[in-house]
């Protein structure tokens, strides 16, 4: 175990140790000299290069964190005063005159924005990118002094920070914090600090830093924003709570005379000893809160990058990650150590000698009843390791231990195992992603798929959502959609290469949607593949909207129409109704019937203008003239409406139908004979109908017998719809002499029942009586019960030796009516002799 322990070096209670990530595989001419680095993806600016001209352009770089090239090219823009990259891996390259340009991990132009107009005309002098919980932020300080803060770049909202007193040009030094949801800027300017938020400028200063300590001229803040180390102009090092409230160390450095570059923190998130790293020229200092320091020497030109469980400390030759060792590694292998994990890792390695020394440092573990406290250690404790050997003899250990334990739960060994595997894969050179376990928790698995997404390692992303068993709509087809995304940019394969790719690749992958592929491959200008891509795509609803987006009309209304959506096609009629012009658009429909009915359908209720152009341009006379007819309905003037009508005769003769012409033309006689009507009596019949105008409430009703008569004769009105009509007319009026005599005028056509069943639906028995004697034998029965004649009915009923009549009339008898009852059932019991 002394190997393990040899990196490490002790710090009051804990210790720290330098891990070995990668040996870079870049080649870096001067180095890091000259350049401008953001991590944790490494993006390298070199702003001057020696062997070439000063005209020459500065050099963009961009290389995992193994050191491998993504993307260089010549900067071909203005000045840039620093680079960060956001919570979604997109590189910020901020200007000189306040633009900010955005690029992905392969160097593509993305967008960008400004800082706004006066940041332009002052110029930027410093500039910090930091996280939020709102997302990625930028705060820059200007010419003038002033500060600007966005707080997410995806959202972009400036705030103008109040001026500071006396700030003349640039702060000493100044860090973004971000407290209880609100972004502060912490700056100092010579003796004093100051603290900016929204609306105040406010000075502040530190619990137990006093003005004889000297200025203030550097300042880091921690990962979680919790801490904060100055530094002073003397050599004093402060740091504590972000609040400044409270104080955990006052030292002083005693080489702060030599040339000092980075200030980060370095801390575990649980630890209970926060500390520092102090960088000079040649010299890596790590300072506690015990007053204590260990020294690193340095060879080249270094970059720190602070994070949330150590320091990465990257070169032009390699890089490594200074950290606490956690709490269970000290434990466990920690020299002379009694651990539980310590004997049960010395008992493994026993065993595999097949040494008796196993058992023995068995039996010590059971004996404190700490075997499940042992396992948990060695798996825990192979969780912080970075190498796979360690890794691999912890994990044994703990599977060892857990063979001699009952109900010792396999959850967190089984988790574990998984976890380092996905870890080792990342890790390795060719990826590049040198996540701790601590990092691995708070980024989560799906994050991490993501950067491995946006990399374009879809074969490995892919592989690790199948050895998790992540659910497909969110792991591998997630990953095929993007990778299917990439694969339509590129420009050295053809369209149908490319759509056959993305198909045998997807297939049928739930959750990945062939409409967004084939989006994407028209925004890059690939408007053929992409309706190739769209051929694949089984709901139509998704494959319409874009196909109308690039003009292909024709197509979205096929797609729409083969769907059976009408819905859909209503959508696609509409907007095409919208962007062609009258002519293409009816044509267009003319090759759709189904479309063009449901046009039609629409038309009949909205635009009726419409519909009747639409029936010109089909030569439909037919529907064209009973446009005409309903039109005339809704005209108000008779001149209007006899106009229609007239043009719906004409269309109708072209159409051939003669019946509905005669139909036509008898309305528009009908219409003046109202209008003549109405000149000469006022009666207010135009626009009622022949069966209206004839009977109650009009003609008859009015008195008007005469030219109620002409129009029976003039219209062939039929002799039993008008008999009917003036019959109920005649009655509802109670004029009963007419009635009578209308009677007598001839036969009556519908009979003379009907004179009885009207003339007691009026309640007036007197007068339905004069007409039962007219009714014929069939339906004498019929009108004697409805004028209450129960002997009559009788009569009738005996003399049509009708069993069914005489049952009509028993049922209508009541215990009175003993007699009629009594010759009906003499007369059934006759019948039944016979």
């Amino acid at each position: 175990m002394a190997f393990i322990t040899a990196s490490w070096n002790p710090l009051g209670d804990a210790f720290y140790r330098s891990t070995e990530l990668y040996e870079m595989s870049w080649s870096l001419r001067d180095g890091l000299r000259d350049s401008l680095v953001a991590a944790f993806f490494m993006v390298r600016f070199q702003t001057s290069t020696p062997d070439l001209s000063p005209l020459s352009r500065p050099q963009l770089e961009i290389y995992s964190a193994s050191g491998g090239a993504f993307a260089s090219f010549p900067w071909k823009s203005g000045p840039v005063v620093q680079l960060g990259w956001t919570v979604s891996d997109e590189l910020l390259c901020i200007q000189e005159d306040g633009t900010v340009l955005i690029y992905d991990l392969f160097g593509s132009f993305k967008r960008h924005f400004s800082m706004g107009q006066e940041v332009v005309q002052s110029q930027v002098l410093e500039a910090k990118v930091f996280h939020s919980p709102y997302g990625t932020g930028i705060a820059i300080v200007t010419s003038s002094s002033r500060f600007t803060l966005a707080t997410n770049i995806d959202d972009l909202k400036l705030r103008r920070l109040p001026e500071v007193p006396g700030l003349q040009g640039k702060p000493s030094c100044w860090v973004v914090l971000t407290q209880d949801r609100q972004t502060k800027v912490l700056l100092s300017n010579g003796p004093e600090l100051f603290i900016l938020d929204n609306t105040s400028c406010t000075v502040v200063c530190p619990s137990g830093l006093s003005p004889q300590d000297g200025s203030i001229v550097h300042m880091s803040v921690s990962f979680s924003y919790k801490y904060l180390a100055l530094l002073t102009d003397t050599g004093h090092l402060w740091t504590g709570l972000s609040t400044l409230q409270v104080s955990t160390l006052l030292l002083h450095i005693h080489l702060f005379n030599q040339l000092f570059t980075c200030l980060p923190r370095c801390r575990r998130p649980k630890s209970q000893q926060p500390s520092v790293v102090l960088m000079w020229d040649r010299l890596l200092l790590v300072v506690g809160v015990c007053n204590e320091t260990i020294q690193y020497p340095i060879e080249d030109p270094c970059v720190l990058v602070g994070e949330m469980d150590g320091v990465r400390i990257i070169s032009s030759s390699n890089q490594e990650l200074l950290q606490e060792v956690p709490l269970v590694c000290q434990d466990i292998f920690k020299i002379a150590s009694m651990a539980p994990g310590a004997l049960l890792l010395e008992a493994h390695r026993e065993y595999e000698k097949s040494s008796q020394k196993a058992d023995e440092y068995l039996r010590e573990i059971k004996e404190q009843s700490m075997l499940g406290e042992a396992v948990r250690q060695c798996v825990e404790a192979a969780g912080h390791e970075y190498d796979t050997n360690t890794q691999k003899s912890l994990m044994r250990a703990a599977s060892f231990g857990k063979c001699f334990l009952t109900d010792f739960s396999p959850d967190q060994f089984v988790t574990t195992c998984r976890e380092l595997r996905v870890l080792n894969a990342v890790r390795d050179s060719s990826v590049g992603l040198p996540l701790t376990h601590t990092q691995f928790k708070q980024l989560t698995l799906q994050v991490l798929i993501d950067r491995l997404v946006y990399r374009q390692f879809y074969p490995l992303a892919i592989e690790i959502c199948r050895y998790l068993k992540i659910p497909d709509y969110q792991g591998v087809s997630r990953v095929l959609k993007h990778w299917a995304s990439c694969k339509v940019q590129q420009k050295d394969l053809t369209d149908d290469a490319i759509a056959r790719a993305v198909c045998v690749k997807v297939g049928d992958s739930p959750g990945v949607s062939y409409s967004d592929i084939a989006a994407k491959a028209y925004e890059c200008g690939r408007a053929e593949l992409a309706i190739k891509l769209l051929d694949f795509e089984a709901r139509s609803g998704e494959q319409v909207p874009l196909l109308l987006k690039m003009k292909r009309s024709q197509l979205a209304l096929s797609k729409a129409v083969e769907s059976g959506d009408t819905d859909l096609v209503y959508t696609v009629v509409s907007y095409l109704k919208n962007e062609m012009n009258r002519g293409d658009f009816f044509m267009t429909l003319r090759n759709q019937p189904v479309a063009l009915s449901l046009y039609r359908q629409f038309c009949k209720l909205q635009e009726q203008e419409t519909l009747k152009d639409l029936y010109n341009q089909d030569d439909d006379h037919q529907e064209l003239a009973n446009y005409y007819v309903t039109a005339s309905y809704r005209e108000k003037r008779l001149e209007g409406r006899l106009s229609l009508l007239q043009s719906a005769v004409d269309e109708y003769n072209k159409a051939k139908n003669e019946f509905a012409v005669k139909a036509t033309e008898d309305e528009m006689r009908l219409l003046r004979f109202q209008r003549k009507l109405d000149d000469e009596k006022g009666a207010g019949l135009l626009g009622l109908s022949l069966q209206v105008d004839t009977r109650g409430g009009t003609l008859l009703s009015l008195g008007l017998h005469k030219q109620a008569e002409q129009l029976y004769k003039d219209f062939r009105v039929p002799d039993k719809r008008y008999w009917w009509l003036k019959l109920k007319s005649l009655a509802e009026k109670e004029e009963w002499d007419e009635l009578e005599k209308f009677s007598k005028s001839k036969k009556s056509p519908i009979g003379y029942l009907a004179f009885v069943e009207v003339c007691i639906k009026c309640n007036n028995k007197y007068e339905a009586k004069k007409y039962v004697s007219k009714v014929t034998p069939e339906q004498k029965v019929k009108a004697h019960l409805a004028v209450g004649d129960l002997e009559g009915a009788a009569d009738a009923a005996i003399e049509r030796r009708n069993e069914a009549e005489m049952g009509a009339v028993l049922s209508r008898c009541s215990p009175s009516n003993s007699l009629v009852i009594e010759r009906l059932n003499r007369a059934r019991a006759a019948i039944a002799k016979k």
